[in-house]
């Protein structure tokens, strides 16, 4: 149906003012409206178009699938127009003896004649002046919205296209709509291709091509990876342009010439911005790996037996070498499996730096791995991004590195005579490479983690790049402690990452198999298990007990056992509010996971009365958390993530959220739960290989349970095979090292 009227209010509107339910006036008749409307305002005249729906609790409403703005033909309309607030400085007493005085004429006067506004009391020559260029700005954006629309350009993608580039969209459009994916956060090369398709320009067109290299190298960031083979990414671009090879490496020389690709001997291609950030942190690895003490070894060791003595442990000389390193030098690594005394030593060098009455500051990449290391060591710790003091908004393309800004860097360093960081198998090259801006030379860098661990989500493999470097002091810790061998979750971790097969005869007291050939009989009893059988056993909660996979898809892999899992855990009920988004229903008391990083997400920490004791930005990938409130009102979600911090969800940002009943191993990294479920009955080779058993096991306090049969667990730990990453920042670390 279609309709002409005015916007006589908002009912609702998003805060980016993008979708709202508004009362549209049409023949005298008031009809409510919902949909996306860019830059309309109460009082605008519109012809909208959409359907007639019926609302379970609003009753009859239209769908607005699109709309005209028009201007107003009639001397009411223009009066209700200008009365509106849409014009800053013409209230309704203004608006009425404006048009008064011109009557049907009034739009032509502001327009032409905006002078001859002075001649009403009240409006000054500035004032007038002021309100036709009001008047011809929003002119100008309707029409440029208008244009863009043609184009399959519609809501808060059109406001951010006008903002940046105003009335120059309209010959950017025309010739260069890739320029879109390098301008624009949120608009990637998909997007720009699907607009530049309508605009007509060639598949084959220079502008295309390069835009195309450049998503295929950022794709690629995302599975890990700072650059690839020419080869290969020579063929991932002509399977996704579907243009000759040839047109492809000319224009690949083209950005090699304009700075925008770096080639590093004749394989490997670096999108600039990558290449030059793994050159980076070398440089300024190199300045931090000084010899800061030069206190005696012997010296050293005899201060590390007092603290042993002081704290009624003993270390192992492996650990009293990683003590005294930590003391003497600028960057040390300390790496080792479970149950070798990485938190022992940790606390030793922490001993030693507060005798010597330094400033140390602890943090971890993940809110989880930060609060156990706090409850290890009895010092505050932080998330790494809440160390640097973490913002938003500073973007100028579409990678969440540069969305993200840190209070701390090279301008504003940490106050700190010592740094200690856990979990660094987690931590990616963007991470890392902010973290090093904001270290003064002259600090002590304790880097700590499990070399055998998956590596980051995000792009790089930090932890192992360094250690293969050879460069800087690295300590492996080998020795398993007595403590730890009573275990058989920390034996069978270790056997795991030697590559020798485990007993699973159920005998053990932590470490359990259950054979079954089915996935039905696997999902009855996982939530036998999570519900009836494990809570007691490890005195946690049932929500405490996560199931891990290795796989996204497939009867086992985390959509299907999340989908499975809700009905029996978290079941449809009159008194929970629950939300459609797409294939999913998101319920209140659902468990859920953030999956990509968000820095300009705000959220808080209520106190007492609901009253927020404290407030901050960011929200990241690997958070895990509970839907606490669902208002289909106001169309948000609240989930409350670690440590209380509550964040609110326009639905519109629901893709960000995942259920997290069940999660792939890989998202698992940096967290411990009293129990894990391990549902294994084969899948594809690389994703059943050794590192993803390994980090599976180690994720588990007090319990694992395995699910599935015994020869996919063999297979697992025979396989050593792992998605290649390639990285190049071992390779900068020698070359900046030889420099000299």
């Amino acid at each position: 149906m279609e309709a002409k009227g005015y916007i006589d209010h908002f009912i609702y509107r998003s805060p980016d003012k993008t979708y709202g339910v508004m009362v549209f006036v049409s023949d005298g008749e008031e009809i409510t409206c919902v949909g996306s409307f860019v830059d309309v305002d109460e009082g605008d005249t519109l012809i909208i178009e959409g359907d007639m729906t019926e609302h379970p609790v609003y009753g009859e409403q239209i769908k607005v699938s699109s709309y005209k703005i028009s201007v107003p033909d009639d001397t009411e309309s223009m009066e209700r127009y200008l009365g509106s607030g849409a014009i800053k400085g013409i209230g309704e007493t203004m608006a009425r003896r404006i048009v008064k005085k011109f009557g049907a004429d009034t739009f032509r006067i502001i327009e032409d004649e905006p002078e001859r506004l002075a001649e009403i009391k009240g409006i000054s020559e500035k004032k007038a002046r002021d309100i036709a260029i009001q008047l011809a700005d929003k002119r100008e954006m309707r029409d440029a919205f208008v244009f863009m629309s043609g184009y399959g350009i519609t809501g808060n993608m059109s406001v951010r296209i006008y903002e940046k580039y105003g009335a120059q969209v309209y010959r950017i459009l025309k010739e260069n709509p890739y320029k879109l994916a390098d301008d624009i956060e949120g608009i990637g090369f998909k997007t720009a291709d699907e607009i530049a398709a309508r605009v007509g320009i060639s598949v084959d067109s220079d502008y295309r091509i390069r835009s195309g290299i450049l998503y295929v190298l950022l794709e690629a960031s995302a599975d890990g990876h700072s650059f690839l083979p020419k080869e290969e990414l020579l063929t991932k671009c002509v399977q996704l342009l579907g243009v000759q090879k040839d047109n492809v490496a000319l224009q690949m020389d083209n950005l090699m010439v304009e700075r925008k690709l770096i080639y590093r001997g004749e394989n490997e291609v670096y999108a600039s911005s990558f290449f030059y950030e793994e050159q980076a942190i070398a440089v300024m690895l190199k300045e931090l790996n000084l010899q800061v003490s030069d206190t005696s070894d012997k010296a050293l060791l005899e201060r590390i037996k007092k603290i042993e003595q002081k704290r009624d442990i003993e270390l192992d000389d492996l650990q009293r070498k990683a003590a005294a390193a930590s003391a003497k030098n600028g960057v040390v690594i300390i790496t080792g499996g479970p149950g070798t005394g990485k938190t022992t030593t940790i606390n030793t060098i922490i001993e030693y730096y507060a005798e010597e009455q330094m400033e140390i500051l602890l943090a971890a990449p993940t809110g989880r791995a930060a609060k156990r290391m706090k409850e290890a060591t009895g010092y505050e710790a932080y998330t790494i991004h809440r160390l640097l003091g973490v913002g938003g908004g500073l973007s100028d393309d579409n990678t969440d590195r540069a969305r993200i800004h840190f209070e701390k860097n090279s301008d504003n360093p940490l106050e700190a005579d010592a740094i200690i960081i856990d979990e660094m198998s987690m931590v990616d090259m963007h991470l890392f490479a902010a973290l090093l801006k904001a270290i003064l030379p002259g600090t002590h860098l304790i880097l700590v983690g499990d070399s055998s661990q998956l590596p980051s989500v995000g792009p790089g493999q930090v932890l192992h790049d360094l250690i293969e470097s050879g460069v800087f002091t690295t300590i492996t810790l080998q020795r398993i402690f007595r403590q730890a061998q009573q275990s058989d979750i920390v034996m069978n971790a270790h056997k795991i990452k030697d590559g020798n097969q485990i007993k699973m005869d159920n005998k053990s007291r932590d470490f359990f198999f259950l054979k079954r050939d089915n996935a039905d009989v696997i999902y009855k009893h996982m939530i036998e298990l999570i519900r009836d059988k494990l809570p007691g056993y490890v005195e946690a909660s049932s929500s405490d007990i996560q199931v891990l996979t290795p796989m996204k898809r497939g009867p086992l892999g985390a959509q299907t056992l999340n989908a499975v899992l809700q009905r029996y855990l978290n079941p449809a009920d009159e008194h929970k509010k629950e939300y459609v988004h797409g294939d999913r229903v998101i319920r209140v008391g659902d468990r859920v996971m953030q999956i990509h990083n968000n820095y300009q997400a705000e959220w808080e920490i209520c106190g007492k009365y609901g009253i927020a004791v404290e407030k901050g930005l960011g929200v990241f990938n690997g958070d895990m958390g509970v839907v606490k409130e669902i208002n289909t009102a106001m169309k948000e979600l609240v989930v409350e993530f670690d440590e209380g911090r509550r964040v609110t969800y326009p639905f519109s940002d629901l893709d960000d959220l995942e259920h997290a009943y069940a999660i792939t191993i890989h998202k698992s990294q940096g967290s411990e739960y009293p129990a894990v479920i391990l549902p294994l009955l084969g899948g594809p080779r690389m994703l059943l290989n050794r590192n993803l058993l390994y980090t599976a096991v180690t994720r588990a306090q007090k319990c694992v349970v395995i699910l599935g049969n015994k020869e996919t667990v063999d297979t697992m730990i025979e396989n050593e095979e792992q998605l290649r990453r390639y990285t190049g920042l071992r390779t900068r670390i020698t070359e900046v090292m030889s420099a000299d």
